[in-house]
């Protein structure tokens, strides 16, 4: 999805006024924004929500409903508005399906891909009521759609370790060896006091001493 929102902000740079790539990529950077804290929080703090089992925004689900809706809004900007219209709630729509294949997957909690989900059409529908009267500059969108295509297909499935990152800078803020797990926090876990360091008997010349 990062490479398709790139790939969307380099056609609103080529074929609209400069201020609209700037738009979507400033409501998206600041939507990734929130997500990387709210995992930051949680893996570096133990900061969540155990009762809505809420560790971090759904970053999948986030992302999805994000730039898919944005991606098909680009491609059917020449179109009548009614055509923009169906490409935005199209992309709604598959977004919000990436989120539930994620509750699926096990991979985040309803709580999270609601969030997920909410955010990412927020930061959509934002974008998308400030272009909406965009004029269509030189593109068609036969070359938008298809390019959108081949980046979504061509990258679909390649891993990118963003988790792992997030991990790395939690742990290097927080001072922890060990980032916070979802079943031990659940499970209150780390809500334990330490255990009191053990005693034993220090034998010396002059006789056994406690320390």
């Amino acid at each position: 999805m990062i490479p398709l929102a790139i790939v969307v902000a380099v056609w609103l740079a080529l074929g609209y006024p400069w201020r609209y790539a700037a738009c979507w990529l400033l409501v998206l950077g600041g939507a990734s924004g929130l997500v990387f804290l709210t995992k930051l929080a949680f893996m570096g703090w133990g900061i969540g929500v155990r009762e809505l089992d809420f560790t971090g925004i759904s970053g999948h689900a986030m992302i999805s409903s994000a730039v898919l809706p944005v991606a098909l809004f680009v491609a059917c900007l020449p179109g009548r508005q009614w055509v923009r219209a169906l490409g935005v709630v199209l992309g709604l729509l598959i977004g919000i399906v990436v989120g539930v294949s994620r509750i699926l997957l096990n991979a985040h909690s309803l709580s999270e891909v609601v969030t997920g989900c909410g955010l990412g059409a927020l930061t959509a529908l934002l974008f998308v009521a400030y272009a909406w009267r965009a004029e269509s500059g030189k593109l068609s969108p036969a070359p938008v759609a298809v390019s959108l295509a081949i980046v979504a297909v061509v990258l679909h499935g390649i891993p990118v370790p963003t988790q792992r990152w997030i991990t790395d800078i939690a742990l290097q803020l927080s001072g922890r060896d060990q980032p916070f797990i979802r079943a031990r926090w659940k499970a209150g876990q780390y809500d334990k006091p330490a255990a009191a360091p053990a005693r034993h008997i220090d034998v010396r010349f002059g006789g056994p001493t406690e320390s």
